[in-house]
């Protein structure tokens, strides 16, 4: 076994210029030592604020980025644009109020800047002129517009949209009496994506391209049919064409890893197919001099993960080759540099967001570590980043902050934001840190981290509690989380881990989990991070607690009928029934085919072998169940067939049924302290340690 205590900083040393950025991240977000510091309050969580989005201007002096923040009074989140420049310089808001603005873009020539905005009730596209500083909302559209693209020439904006279909009933609908009050008419579903976690049941709808004027006009539909097309859009060099991706068969609804790039014509509404190759070709990008697309692509296989490469092909969608096939993972947020021989693009390494840099020789090399800071609650990894020639503006994570907004510019890096030092700079907040181990399972290496609670004294024994990430395909990192500082400061040790199945650690650890989620072998990996813990001498091996949310719910069912070593579990938004869940999710396609090997009629054992409802007879651990009363990823009905379950078995156990909740339980700042809440409060009931406090 393997440990050690990683400063804060240490985890984003790329090169000489990053030296110069974590010295000036350590002198502007340093942690202040002092008695009078206070701990991380709950509510703290409604004045943290984080940068998202960040957009440099064409001549790469200036950066619009989003700044996010919780309103109290709504329980929303709320994101206003601000602006600062390159240097640092000019922090100020550019639109900014009660109402919450997105997805900044610079026309070509730098003279304005089209946003979505909900400022006149619904999402609308706006515009701002720089020379005046006037907004003008310049769409009326039915419903919220996604991926705003400016036309070369900057004429257009291109973007997409869902719009209705129709939907017939079976049966002919009777007439009601005039005054009568009837029954509410009945809903007939005939497609096979008939519902979305955050929405429920939906009517017919399908994303299509629009365009219109970006000095205001009338919204143009370009593609038609039942079909989606996701995801960005690029103009060609002439504006005369946009290029987007879908899947455009009969059979899209069944197939989840299937999808080409197109092109339409903006005059003609022609669509042209430009590849045809299997698997999935998406987010097209147009190389400055417009020669060449930049896609990601995706292998279509049945199994549980694939990494995105990236690929290059001519304009005309001949001569395709992959530039990043060595990449042990996932190449996204493909950006060209000025002169159309090199991309930049975003990766992740052992719990760390890099940016990376490759030829359209294929010669690739890292120019930037420490991406994140984008989702406050659990520390993912997140963040992104956007290049003009030189300049790269991205989102920079801490572990002990929220991301504020960096910029790398002309190999001098700067951290420019400085967004909760009136808050953070006054807490005493938990240490994080590092810990790497070997599985008790197979003596596989597994990466973790851990948070000390404030006031740490590694002569004293604290309770642990062990907080499982969700996916789980995906993956924590040395990143903030609000929610496990609130965990530490209640005086517990929390531990995480990028378990096999996480991602990050390249396409071999991510199938480790291939037809085995969950299984023992998962659960070892979490079991060896506690002995792990245990001998580094001040965890209370008597006071061990398990908690995580969806993949990592299940994992905790699951392991709660594995072992009794837990004083107490609590199951955020779980699967129970692996037999039940798939037929009843919104997720049912993708993960039939990728996460089993055939559906469950086919491989009944299979699904209750991986069911944690089969371990049932062997779960005396007190366990709590906390799942969303609307989620559609992992139904409440899975919840309510484990709580009826304890309940039978006597086991002691509660259900928190949270109303008008979707999967995302910590979505609105109260639920997010409100999941903590109870999980702390459940925990407390079982501790038995000496100083425990009420």
């Amino acid at each position: 076994m393997k440990h050690k205590i990683t400063s804060p900083f240490d985890f984003f040393l790329t090169n000489r210029s990053f030296l110069a950025l974590s010295l000036a991240a350590v002198m502007s977000l340093s942690i202040n030592a002092e008695d009078n510091l206070t701990a991380f309050d709950p509510m703290d969580v409604f004045d943290l604020e984080w940068g998202s989005d960040p957009r440099v201007s064409p001549d790469g002096k200036t950066i619009v980025y989003v700044r996010r923040s919780n309103d109290i009074m709504k329980d929303r989140e709320r994101s206003n644009l601000w602006q600062v420049s390159s240097n640092g310089d000019d922090h100020r808001p550019l639109y900014s109020g009660l109402k919450s603005a997105r997805t900044p873009r610079w026309a070509p020539d730098g003279k304005k800047l089209a946003f979505v905005s909900n400022d006149s009730g619904s999402q609308q596209i706006h515009v701002r002129w720089f020379d005046n500083g006037e907004t003008a909302l310049i769409s009326q559209l039915l419903e919220s517009p996604s991926n705003l693209s400016w036309s070369p020439d900057g004429k257009w904006l291109a973007f997409t949209m869902n719009v209705k279909a129709s939907s017939e009933s079976i049966a002919k609908p009777r007439t009601q009496p005039k005054g009568a009050s009837w029954a509410k008419k009945a809903i007939t579903v005939t497609t096979t994506q008939y519902q979305y976690d955050g929405q429920g049941i939906v009517e017919p709808a399908y994303r299509h391209v629009f365009v219109i004027p970006a000095d205001g006009g009338s919204a143009r539909q370009l593609t038609e049919g039942n079909f989606n097309h996701y995801g960005s859009l690029a103009w060609s060099q002439d504006s005369n064409r946009i290029f987007f991706s879908a899947y455009r068969s009969e059979d899209w609804e069944l197939v989840s890893d299937e999808a080409d790039i197109y092109s339409v014509a903006l005059s003609t509404k022609e669509i042209k197919q430009i590849t045809t190759q299997p698997g999935a070709e998406r987010s097209p990008v147009i190389s400055p001099n417009g020669k060449l697309i930049a896609f990601s692509q995706e292998d279509r296989r049945p199994l549980a993960y694939t990494p995105d490469h990236l690929a290059i092909m001519d304009i005309n969608g001949k001569n395709i080759r992959l530039l990043t096939e060595d990449l042990d993972g996932d190449a996204n947020n493909v950006i060209w540099t000025n002169d159309s021989k090199s991309l930049y693009f975003a990766y992740d390494e052992r719990g760390v967001r890099k940016i990376g840099q490759v030829t359209i020789k294929g010669k690739f090399n890292e120019v930037i570590k420490g991406l994140g800071g984008t989702t406050i609650g659990r520390p993912y990894l997140s963040g992104g980043f956007h290049a003009i020639n030189n300049t790269i503006a991205f989102t920079y994570g801490l572990p002990n902050r929220p991301a504020n907004i960096a910029v790398v510019n002309e190999g001098q890096a700067k951290v420019l934001t400085a967004l909760n030092e009136d808050l953070l700079e006054h807490k005493k907040l938990g240490l994080v840190n590092e810990i790497v181990y070997n599985s008790s399972f197979d003596g596989q290496e597994i990466q973790g981290w851990y948070i000390t609670p404030p006031d740490f004294d590694p002569s004293k024994k604290y309770p642990l509690i062990l907080e499982i990430h969700g996916g789980p395909h995906l993956a924590y990192g040395p990143y903030f989380s609000a929610e496990m500082q609130i965990m530490a400061a209640a005086g517990y040790i929390v531990f995480y881990d990028n378990y096999r199945g996480s991602l990050s650690y390249g396409e071999d650890f991510a199938l480790l989990l291939q037809y085995k989620y969950s299984s023992s072998e998962d659960f070892a990996d979490h079991m060896s991070g506690i002995d792990a813990m245990i001998d580094l001498g001040f965890v209370d091996d008597e006071n061990l607690f398990i908690a995580g949310g969806s993949a990592g719910g299940i994992a905790t069912a699951y392991a709660v009928g594995l072992t009794d070593r837990f004083n107490a579990a609590v199951a955020a938004k779980p699967v129970i029934n692996w037999l039940s869940k798939p037929l009843t999710a919104d997720s049912m396609v993708g993960q039939i085919y990728h996460q089993f090997p055939g559906p469950p009629w086919e491989h009944l054992e299979h699904y209750w072998k991986r069911s944690p409802l089969s371990l049932m007879g062997n779960v005396t651990t007190p366990t709590m169940l906390l799942t969303g009363e609307d989620d559609r990823r992992t139904p409440i009905s899975e919840t309510e067939q484990f709580y009826q379950a304890l309940r039978l078995r006597g086991v002691d156990s509660a259900m928190v049924r949270l109303p008008d909740t979707s999967h995302g339980i910590a979505g609105r700042p109260s639920r997010l302290i409100s999941k903590v809440d109870h999980i702390l409060a459940w925990f407390e009931r079982y501790r038995t340690d000496k100083n425990k406090t009420n």
